[in-house]
């Protein structure tokens, strides 16, 4: 008999360090909400950029507008499709300016919506970024981005600049943005506090609709259960300045889910 089952759903994954140390709780909580996807994309990394190449130590990743999981993405058949793109906002202290961080997150956009993606997007957590002492902000400054040497008013000014061009886009380009409330991060004003990191994502996740292919596991203390049957590796990395290849899908969960990690 011919198999009529519809194609298993995809999901892709965008962001730096709060979805590097979350990945596999946020794919969990998206195979709750939407079903066990087929293929998973991801664009990750610590200190992970939209719009420039970064390098965090000796390791170098392309920009995530950049990255092959677009030209990917392009080669592969249709199927129901769902994006959430976070951590915005490296790219500030990278030292771009406004327009080019938020014209290489359209850039995104753009493509995701050739796919007919249902697309969720996390705003600049603006309220805790704002609490920042300059004390504060110069030494997680120093810390994360020892390179920026960008004051404290004039990174505010720019965040300002791109959480209101975020919120100018969502309407425009018709996708969910999320605003995110200061109680979910820790003293950078970025990073989510450890011990909220499940009830913060599945906050993000519900904002997903139900395909009701797979009913939302009740409770939030309840823990997460994908394991990796094969963790993902980058699709390409430089490593003291030699580039590294690798082919994709290079990962695979327990679940017999596929990733692919640019």
């Amino acid at each position: 008999m011919p198999n009529d089952r519809s194609p298993q759903p995809r999901l892709i994954l965008l962001g730096a360090s709060n979805l590097t140390l979350s990945l596999r709780l946020v794919i969990d909580l998206m195979q709750r909400r939407i079903g066990a996807p087929g293929e998973v994309l991801v664009a990750v990394g610590h200190g992970r950029a939209y719009g420039v190449f970064s390098q965090v130590v000796w390791r170098g990743l392309p920009g995530i507008a950049d990255c092959g999981v677009w030209r990917q993405l392009s080669a592969m058949e249709s199927r129901s499709t769902y994006a959430l793109l976070t951590d915005i906002g490296n790219d500030i202290v990278y030292e771009l300016t406004p327009e080019q961080v938020l014209r290489s997150v359209e850039r995104c956009i753009e493509q995701l919506q050739r796919q007919s993606a249902q697309i969720v997007v996390t705003n600049l957590p603006m309220a805790s970024i704002e609490r920042l002492s300059q004390r504060r902000y110069t030494f997680f400054r120093n810390l994360f981005y020892p390179s920026c040497r960008l004051p404290r008013d004039e990174t505010l000014s720019r965040a300002r600049a791109v959480h209101a061009g975020l919120m100018d886009m969502a309407v425009r380009r018709q996708f969910m943005l999320v605003e995110q409330e200061p109680r979910w991060f820790g003293p950078d004003g970025i990073h989510v506090n450890y011990w909220q990191r499940e009830a913060f994502y599945r906050d993000i996740v519900r904002r997903f609709a139900d395909s009701g292919a797979k009913p939302e596991l009740p409770g939030s203390n309840q823990a997460f259960s994908l394991s990796w049957q094969r963790r993902p590796v980058f699709a390409f990395k430089t490593v003291l300045g030699r580039a590294i290849h690798c082919p994709q899908p290079s990962g695979r969960l327990a679940d017999g889910s596929s990733v692919g990690k640019y």
